[in-house]
């Protein structure tokens, strides 16, 4: 999967998890709200039978949730509605009858809730009680619906979401397949009349003869032109569909990364940097298209020469685990900020060295490979400490028919144990 199509699919999902939170929201809102509305109107009631009994000696309602219990010179009468266990509560009847100050009190008991009002009444005290078991059994039942209304709701805002979630994309899906294929056709097009520039450019050095400055210059600004334009066609190609890519073959990682460290062992000579390179001494297959794999390779040597001054050392590793392979570029240059880490897989982003950076897609197409590819790409580094470039793919098992290990590198090959 692309890095766009993986854009494109979090943009599905960002869209259907918006909506259904939204319908989610709503829902919850209007659950809450009725709740509350219910709850607010219980206690009214509570509080308007139990004061009227209080005052009257008498309740409205069901016989069986309701007592009024009198005390009056040490004697407790509760009529003929005996209370359930536990009542009366003789020390709210006993604090009464000393500061004469009406209290409320909640018994949670027997499986119920008791609302309990005592209050003084002429020369005695008289204690309300109330059972609110219907109130909370209507109570249930309503967080019940709601919940069962919530699942219902949580699903058809999924359903919605996804719906809304595709039909939202789907234009932008179609702009940048759109943009794939435009670039990939300029890309095609464009490489054809730069190279015949970019030839016809050195055959000009070659006649000016000593006096080739200009020509040098418009030989490097060509082939950078050259390399920005296979970039551009490379990360089109990234970006297609499933059936315009290549297929994938097994690939031998150790030696494509023998292969780019003989191809910069000259630079490497030239700048006084030693690179050391480390292999096992088995193939390391991974399924993957092997330009774009080398291409990988070669931009990482290639940034950590970049950036490693004289003397400097780069160590280039592929090692293996029991499913996947890493490869590993390490360098003792300037480095970076680690805040700067995301950034650096940026398109053409330029860091505190831009200047002496060649220009294009650098890092991020890098990303695109790995990623197309099914691997991750990571790094370490601190300023004046070097930096790490790993990158992970999975493996897959050696075959007979596999290309042989690539050939060993004379610049500081030691092979992996």
């Amino acid at each position: 999967m692309s890095f766009e199509d993986t854009m494109l699919r979090r943009a599905r999902v960002r869209v259907s998890m918006l909506v259904g939170l939204t319908v989610t929201a709503l829902l919850a809102l209007g659950a809450a709200i009725s709740y509350v509305a219910l709850l607010h109107s219980q206690h009214e009631q509570i509080e308007r039978e139990l004061t009227y009994g209080a005052v009257h000696g008498t309740i409205d309602g069901p016989p069986g949730c309701n007592w009024i219990i009198l005390y009056d010179g040490g004697t407790i009468d509760s009529g003929r509605n005996p209370p359930p266990p536990g009542f009366p509560l003789r020390s709210a009847i006993d604090a009464v009858a000393l500061d004469r100050q009406a209290r409320s009190d909640r018994i949670d008991r027997n499986g119920t809730t008791y609302y309990v009002r005592t209050q003084p009444r002429g020369t005695g005290v008289v204690q309300a009680v109330f059972d609110a078991r219907f109130q909370l059994s209507d109570r249930r039942h309503l967080l019940a619906a709601f919940l069962l209304a919530a699942m219902v709701g949580l699903a058809a805002a999924i359903l919605t979401g996804v719906v809304v979630g595709r039909r939202a994309v789907a234009p932008l899906a179609e702009a940048l397949s759109r943009q794939r294929r435009f670039v990939a056709d300029a890309s095609h097009e464009l490489r054809t009349p730069i190279a015949h520039v970019h030839t016809r450019a050195q055959i000009l050095a070659r006649r000016a003869g000593t006096d080739r400055a200009d020509y040098d210059r418009l030989i490097e600004t060509t082939r950078r032109l050259g390399e920005i334009v296979d970039e551009l066609l490379l990360s089109a190609r990234l970006a297609a569909t499933p059936a315009d890519r290549h297929p994938s073959e097994p690939v031998d990682l150790a030696r494509l990364a023998a292969e780019a460290v003989d191809c910069e062992a000259d630079r490497a000579a030239e700048q006084g940097v030693q690179v050391h390179l480390t292999v096992p001494d088995t193939p390391v297959l991974v399924p993957g298209v092997a330009s774009a794999l080398r291409r990988v390779v070669g931009e990482l040597l290639a940034n950590a020469l970049t950036h490693t001054p004289t003397g400097g050392r780069i160590d280039v590793t592929v090692r293996t685990s029991r499913r996947d392979a890493d490869l590993v570029v390490t360098d003792s240059g300037t480095g970076f900020d680690p805040a700067d880490a995301e950034r650096l897989f940026d398109r053409f982003h330029r860091g505190a060295g831009a200047k002496d950076r060649r220009f294009g897609l650098g890092l991020a197409l890098l990303r695109e490979v790995v990623t197309s590819h099914g691997g991750t790409i990571t790094t370490d580094s601190r300023p004046g400490a070097g930096a790490t470039f790993t990158v992970r793919l999975q493996t897959i098992p050696p075959r007979i028919s596999a290309a042989p290990p690539g050939a060993v590198s004379p610049v500081g090959v030691t092979p992996a144990r």
